[in-house]
């Protein structure tokens, strides 16, 4: 018995009502996300305010007490409740995760293998694909981060902004359904920063689905359809960047906007 397809109309993710805690720690305390397809989410907000932990929960990284997980329609599976609560599928939850392929704040590339080699690694051996092929696609997507000629260096070769966009092309590798970022850019130098910015840029205009979680707030202006402004674990404010950013309806927004300015 085969599955019904989801509707063509259905978010990549969707999430509804996620709770989160560490031990007695509420991090997210019922939070709502929607990311359809070729639309940029940005999530917002001080530190400490849950916006790399939901991004986590996303691809399944960290395990949610409560709440919904749709990926293209389709929910997680659980097993258990509470701080026991797990994904009960583990097929899924490899399936869904390689189709979320996430960019981390600190690159997290494999000091002992070259740069093409990286960005081949998870779709050679994670999910058989040729290898020839694979090599083919690789230096592709080099090209389109504006590294192919460091195809052959070690990752500490290369400079911190040369390096995440490695990691970029890594992601794309996996030709995924959605690209997370968790502060692509807070770990360089304001020089490296822009080129890191100039490639995600490039992305939004092709149309792909993202969530970005960024300090940025003009990168979060610039690309994002949607801004999701985060305190302490809940969504005090969200909207078209235009609305967030040009007329922020909340004291802790206008806070936290006059403090990032």
């Amino acid at each position: 018995m085969t599955s019904e397809p989801p509707p063509p109309q259905a978010p990549v993710i969707e999430i509804h009502d996620l709770h989160k805690s560490y031990g007695n720690l509420e991090v997210l305390k019922g939070v709502d996300l929607t990311a359809n397809r070729g639309h940029v989410v940005s999530l917002i907000g001080s530190s400490g305010s849950g916006k790399s932990t939901l991004l986590r929960c996303c691809n399944l990284l960290e395990d949610s007490q409560q709440g919904e997980i749709r990926f293209e329609g389709e929910a997680v599976r659980w097993k258990g409740t509470g701080l026991n609560r797990h994904p009960a599928d583990k097929v899924q939850v490899t399936r869904m995760r390689t189709n979320l392929s996430m960019v981390f704040q600190q690159f997290n590339l494999w000091s002992h293998m070259t740069i093409l080699q990286n960005v081949m690694e998870a779709p050679v051996t994670v999910m058989k694909r040729d290898p020839a092929e694979v090599e083919d696609k690789a230096r592709g997507y080099l090209a389109k981060v504006g590294i192919e000629e460091k195809c052959d260096a070690w990752p500490a070769q290369l400079s911190g902004g040369q390096q995440q966009r490695a990691a970029i092309a890594r992601a794309l590798c996996m030709e995924p359904r959605a690209l997370l970022f968790d502060e692509p850019t807070s770990a360089l130098d304001p020089e490296l920063e822009q080129e890191v910015v100039k490639v995600i840029k490039a992305l939004a205009e092709e149309g792909r689905t993202m969530i970005l979680v960024t300090h940025d707030m003009k990168l979060a202006a610039d690309v994002s359809d949607h801004v999701i402004f985060l305190h302490q674990g809940k969504i005090e404010e969200q909207g078209p960047p235009e609305a967030v950013f040009g007329n922020p309806q909340t004291d802790r927004l206008r806070g936290f906007l006059s403090a990032t300015a």
